[in-house]
């Protein structure tokens, strides 16, 4: 296989509370973004444009959390300005096109809900144990397996993984010496935390 077979998606994690996200749609759908925004970044920056916010849970989430604002107002170039993503949900599609053109012209990246030929990237199924997050995509193909895997992984991940995280973080702060020792040391720890370390697989 090849490096342009299977999904050529370049998986990054955000910190979308040090950046701009314009998230353009009050209703389901819309909440739906927002839910996952707020869930997995809890401080992020974003700005709701919708001509009317049909979810009163869309208004309640605003309310408790100063870092969200609302424009109830049909979707305007201005409302572009100083954003660095752009998350849209709204029934249009005509207006959907409208703003990828202009977010395309802005350097701005862009998601459409339901509509992967309009994405410049893909929200994922989240995976998240306390520091531990895992993200997952079918290429825009198929969220339903991802929401699968998800289930899948969510069981499978041992609940005390976070203090095996901050055990594994304290470990590599005593290390001494260059990275390609630290990480030779770092494989050792975690092949016996899954269990590898013993040759008999017991």
């Amino acid at each position: 296989m090849n490096g342009q077979e299977g999904n050529v998606l370049f998986p990054i994690f955000v910190k979308l509370h040090e950046i701009e996200t314009l998230l353009v749609g009050g209703g389901a759908v819309g909440l739906e973004k927002l839910e996952a925004i707020l869930r997995n970044s809890p401080e992020a920056k974003v700005t709701i444009c919708a001509k009317e916010i049909l979810q009163d849970e869309i208004l309640a989430l605003a309310r408790e959390h100063p870092t969200v604002k609302i424009i109830e107002k049909p979707f305007k170039r201005k409302y572009l300005e100083g954003k660095d993503l752009v998350i849209m949900a709204t029934d249009s599609r005509k207006l959907h096109e409208k703003i990828k053109r202009m977010c395309r012209k802005r350097h701005i990246l862009a998601n459409v809900a339901d509509t992967p030929d309009l994405c410049d990237f893909y929200l994922s199924s989240v995976v998240k144990k306390g520091d531990l997050k895992i993200a997952i995509s079918s290429n825009g193909k198929s969220p339903t397996l991802t929401k699968r895997i998800k289930e899948y992984l969510q069981e499978a991940i041992p609940g005390d993984v976070q203090s095996t995280l901050d055990q594994l973080q304290e470990i590599r702060s005593r290390l001494k010496g260059d990275f390609e020792y630290k990480v030779k040391e770092l494989n050792k720890v975690t092949e016996a935390w899954l269990g590898k370390g013993d040759k008999n697989g017991q």
